[in-house]
């Protein structure tokens, strides 16, 4: 068997990486020296490292973020925005992903909540876990146009699947009594099942009136609060600070 023959094979099975890892061995001279089992090692950890590196890539576009080039490195703790260090160093674990934890992230407008809550969901691809990001306003019209045609269920199974849902402007309109029997759906197909986060301009106190219905929201609230790490953003980010949009 010559070698342009096995390089062939191994980019019909898709080792790509591979095959182009054993093309550069056998033009390098200096890598002689290695025993077979070295050189089937590199080949190996070179397609190995591409397929998690591609995995990771691929997890970032499906996830749809707002932000994708969010950090947890990047988040600004200085004083004033009475941000918990600790807590958010432990959230970016994904230990709460794990346990099917939600996290609520509260703040005014401009406070940087998308921006963190990206930022965890980044995390979370790191770990290969899936994730979905898109406000509430917007899976609430693509629910009811999936009603619609025929599809709801296709389209409610890509939100009740995700291992880390990203719900940005929650609650921040009212709901309509259709849009929030959608919303106690997604909720409770959710519960200690899946993990989300919940981007707000209000407190858990709030959303009661945004929801409207009281048993409706009393069912929703229920399955949300309990389970959830609250983080609360102080203040908004001045014109001239980049650290945390």
């Amino acid at each position: 068997m010559t070698n342009e023959s096995t390089m062939n094979k191994l980019i019909e099975m898709r080792f790509t990486a591979m095959a182009d890892a054993l093309r550069i061995q056998l033009s390098d001279n200096a890598l002689n020296h290695m025993s077979f089992e070295e050189r089937l090692g590199l080949l190996v950890d070179i397609e190995y490292t591409s397929r998690k590196n591609n995995k990771f890539h691929r997890l970032i576009r499906l996830a749809k973020f707002d932000q994708p080039h969010a950090s947890i490195s990047d988040v600004n703790y200085t004083s004033n925005r009475m941000l918990n260090k600790a807590q958010i160093q432990k959230l970016s674990t994904c230990e709460y992903i794990y346990d099917t934890h939600n996290i609520i992230i509260m703040g005014a407008t401009g406070a940087g909540k998308s921006y963190l809550a990206c930022a965890l969901g980044m995390e979370a691809c790191k770990r290969f876990y899936s994730v979905k990001y898109i406000r509430l306003p917007e899976l609430l019209a693509e629910l009811a146009i999936a009603r619609g045609e025929g599809n709801y269920k296709k389209i409610f199974n890509q939100y009740k699947k995700a291992q880390l849902l990203i719900l940005d402007e929650w609650m921040l309109v009212s709901l309509t009594e259709n849009e929030a029997r959608d919303v106690l759906e997604i909720v409770h197909a959710r519960h200690k099942k899946t993990s989300t986060i919940f981007c707000s301009q209000f407190s858990p106190a709030g959303w009661h009136k945004k929801i409207g219905e009281a048993t409706l929201a009393d069912a929703i609230l229920d399955r949300i609060v309990h389970d959830s790490y609250n983080i609360e953003i102080h203040n908004k980010i001045g014109k001239d600070d980049h650290s945390m949009r």
